[in-house]
């Protein structure tokens, strides 16, 4: 099974990062998050992946194209003009690098890429810009089980801000950042069948808004409900907040030795 991940918007919200790179590698830890998403993605069993680039794609398919430089210690011997890779890290990745347009929307992304995929196997589909500790093979094995074309994770986001226990005009406790208004919203995993993509028109589809809503009216979309940790990375604090959790040692979403 391929896993299509969504790496070329503006990243507009988070500009103090995206003035030089695609948001999907602004770093976490050392590592842009485009990793630590094929990270989870591998940690399943999913190892083959095409990514669908916009925005400044040459960024991301340079990090590819010298991923042992990244992540590896180097000998260069200048005299010589040899170099010599130390313990190579390699992952058991196959990653198709395709540039689906700066302005392209996610539905038109996905059609773009869609000589990358089997015509005959479902593939997992993501965006570029978050990290979470969902089952993907649980997803996986739902959607295999209900049959439709189409299962999209659903989450719970947390509040954005905390929140106080109120007796009249008594403080009793504070919490911080409780569980938001109890809505299931798309946690943007999704595992789908190639039939979808014959719903989107052109690069002006987004696939967030007629291609869903026609699976839904059609009854061909089933949530698989995530009930633990979910974060995107929208804006700044989002990703101190996630560099927080790495540096902790924390960090939910590392499913990986």
């Amino acid at each position: 099974m391929k896993a299509v991940i969504l790496a070329g918007g503006l990243g507009t919200r988070l500009s103090e990062e995206t003035s030089t790179r695609p948001k999907p590698m602004v770093e976490i830890g050392g590592k842009p998050i485009l990793w630590h998403i094929l990270k989870s993605y591998s940690a399943h069993g999913i190892n083959e992946f095409v990514i669908c680039c916009g925005y400044k794609g040459y960024v991301i398919k340079e990090f590819f194209a010298n991923y042992f430089l990244h992540m590896s210690d180097v000998t260069f011997d200048i005299q010589y003009n040899t170099m010599e890779v130390h313990a190579r890290n390699a992952e058991p990745w196959k990653v198709t690098v395709v540039d689906t347009g700066d302005s392209t929307m996610t539905g038109g992304r996905l059609k773009r890429v869609k000589k990358y995929l089997n015509p005959d196997e479902d593939f997992c589909f993501t965006y570029g810009d978050g990290v979470s500790d969902v089952d993907i093979a649980a997803a996986v094995a739902f959607h295999k089980q209900h049959g439709k074309l189409a299962t999209m994770t659903a989450v719970q986001p947390p509040g954005r801000f905390g929140a106080i226990e109120l007796d009249g005009n008594r403080i009793l406790s504070f919490k911080e950042k409780p569980q938001g208004d109890g809505n299931w919203i798309n946690g943007g995993y999704f595992v789908l069948s190639p039939k979808v993509i014959d719903l989107i028109d052109n690069d002006a589809t987004t696939w967030e808004k007629e291609p869903m809503e026609r699976l839904a009216q059609d009854g061909q979309i089933n949530a698989y409900f995530h009930g633990g940790f979910w974060q995107p990375m929208d804006t700044l604090r989002d990703k101190m907040h996630l560099e927080d959790l790495w540096q902790s040692g924390k960090a939910p979403w590392k499913r990986w030795p």
